[in-house]
């Protein structure tokens, strides 16, 4: 098992009625003012109910979306109620972020309670990690517990700034283990380790090929990225979705899994649409050549049966990516196939955040596997090797 290294809640002296600030990760989807999926409310249950268990006083904060100042529809509201569903208790909203009703909120707070902030962004201090609104937050608890792994890639106040001022400051149970469990498919994988990545663009992944390249033992390309390696090849992309820059990056990792590193392999067969719409002309195609006029939106059967193959044979799977379009029914299935074999491999199966996450709960495969990480970004910067921010401001174990 990867060694985490810093402090956890398990580790924190809490006293009756002590108040800890704690950051978590309810950036959500809303749909008309309600929770359109809680998987990141209940991903931070155990923290949540393991400090109320100990008579601890809760102050949660957290980021929605991306407003830039106030914005009513971007309010916590909503998902405070949902807490307060699952929780099974009285959950408070305040009405900001910082200042003098804030406070009063906090110092009202009887052992066991659970108060909510306002979206940390609508302070703008939040993402320039400005040292007043972080000296602001930390001034609200007595201890910071950091549960919020979907943002530690981020050096905001909420997330690294409020530490420099608020210790003790240490990890939530499910920080730690998804950095326990990230570093364990790059440090300690059982083998073989098969990594499969999809999405749209090489440069987005290329920093996590590169790594995989040198560590893994299989790597499976889909989605629209894989034709950059096709246009690399010098085959014919038809009007696919071909990012240029990412046709060189490409060109490199294919040289490099030939020079010795981890096997690549592309698609052998793709779906076509006339366009890009859930009601385009859709065509199979035995083959990976797209003519003009057509669009590659899927990969096709041969490929997930092959790509099966190797996810059933692996000791330790790796997927962030879908496989195509999976958001429009006709163009789902080769995300559909590919969730199914992860969900029934054998080995450990760990899967990134982000659009993968999104499948794995459209199909409803996401209890079928070993980690599912609440964060898309922070986990590719993880196994990329990067240090996060909102996890290096912590105590050290």
């Amino acid at each position: 098992m990867a060694a985490f290294g810093k402090k956890t809640v398990r580790d924190l002296e809490v006293s009756e009625g002590q108040r800890v600030l704690v950051r978590v990760d309810f950036n959500v989807p809303l749909d008309d003012g309600r929770v359109a999926d809680d998987a990141r409310i209940r991903a931070a249950l155990p923290t949540i109910e393991e400090l109320r268990r100990r008579g601890a006083a809760l102050v949660l904060c957290s980021h929605l979306g991306r407003p830039t100042g106030r914005d009513p529809k971007l309010s916590l509201a909503p998902v405070t109620d949902r807490l307060g569903e699952l929780i099974g208790a009285s959950v408070r909203q305040a009405p900001a972020v910082v200042g003098p009703e804030v406070r009063s909120a906090v110092d009202e707070l009887r052992p066991g309670e659970v108060l909510v902030l306002e979206n940390t962004r609508f302070e703008p201090g939040e993402t320039r990690n400005d040292p007043d609104l972080s000296r602001a937050l930390a001034e609200l608890g007595e201890a910071y517990v950091n549960d919020a792994f979907g943002a530690a890639h981020r050096a905001h106040a909420s997330t690294a700034g409020v530490a420099e001022h608020l210790r003790p400051a240490v990890a939530g149970l499910l920080l730690e283990r998804e950095v326990v469990t990230l570093r364990g498919v790059v440090e300690d994988p059982q083998r073989p380790l098969v990594v499969v990545l999809g999405g749209a663009k090489v440069s987005d992944k290329i920093a996590l090929i590169d790594r995989f390249l040198e560590i893994a033992d299989t790597i499976l390309i889909g989605g629209a990225m894989c034709f950059s390696f096709f246009r690399a090849q010098g085959r014919p992309t038809g009007d696919s979705l071909v990012e240029e820059e990412g046709v060189e990056l490409a060109r490199r990792a294919l040289e490099r899994s030939e020079r010795g590193g981890a096997r690549l392999l592309l698609p052998l067969d793709l779906v076509l649409g006339d366009r890009f719409s859930a009601d385009a002309q859709r065509r199979e195609l035995d083959g990976v050549d797209v003519p003009d006029g057509w669009m590659g939106l899927d990969v096709g059967p041969r490929t997930v049966e092959a790509y099966a193959r190797e996810i059933a044979g692996a000791g330790t799977v790796f997927w962030n990516g879908p496989m195509g379009a999976f958001e429009m029914e006709p163009f789902a299935h080769g995300t559909r196939g590919l969730a199914e074999a992860v969900a029934a491999a054998p080995g450990t199966t760990v899967v990134g955040g982000g659009d993968s996450a999104a499948a794995l709960a459209r199909f409803g495969l996401a209890e079928r596997v070993t980690h599912l990480s609440t964060g898309g970004g922070a986990s590719l910067e993880l196994l990329e090797g990067k240090e996060l921010p909102g996890v290096e401001v912590l105590d050290d174990a």
